[in-house]
């Protein structure tokens, strides 16, 4: 897991091909541009999804994981807790190879606050709760990029 300011992100550059091209997208072009929904980068390498959603009570919010992609959050609006867990301390409930989904269940052991401009990178091996409300449940705009890590 990785938890920085936007600005930071050329730090990271060089720990997996792919992430640098999704750093190097993220470095040359405005968030806000995307269109809802799926937007190409690098085929299936590197893809973003843009969606909204309102948050909610931490109880209510589920975790999920991923085998091959390691996910980049980046709030556009609004504000939202997000709990990260090491999956070695979770127990796994279901697996959806065709939508590299992982839905697991397990305690919260980091709660890291995003806003615009936060940069939060969940690597396989972490097991992501996003939705979590902050002071009461809001709107939250967002783009996640897709990074192939296998």
């Amino acid at each position: 897991m990785i938890y920085t300011d936007m600005n930071n992100l050329e730090h990271y550059r060089g720990m997996a091909p792919h992430l640098d091209t999704a750093i190097d997208f993220l470095k040359s072009h405005a968030l806000t541009e995307l269109k809802a929904g799926r937007n190409d980068v690098d085929g299936e390498n590197v893809f973003i999804n843009r969606f909204g959603y309102e948050t909610m009570a931490e109880e209510a919010a589920a975790f999920e994981a991923h085998e091959f992609y390691a996910d980049i959050h980046l709030v556009l609006s609004g504000q939202e807790w997000v709990g990260v867990t090491d999956m070695e301390k979770m127990n796994v409930t279901a697996i959806d190879k065709v939508t590299d989904s992982v839905d697991c269940d397990g305690p919260v052991e980091n709660r890291l606050y995003m806003t615009p401009g936060k940069v939060l990178i969940v690597f396989p091996e972490d097991a992501h709760k996003v939705k979590i409300a902050v002071d009461g449940p809001e709107r939250v705009e967002k783009a996640v990029v897709k990074v192939q890590m296998k």
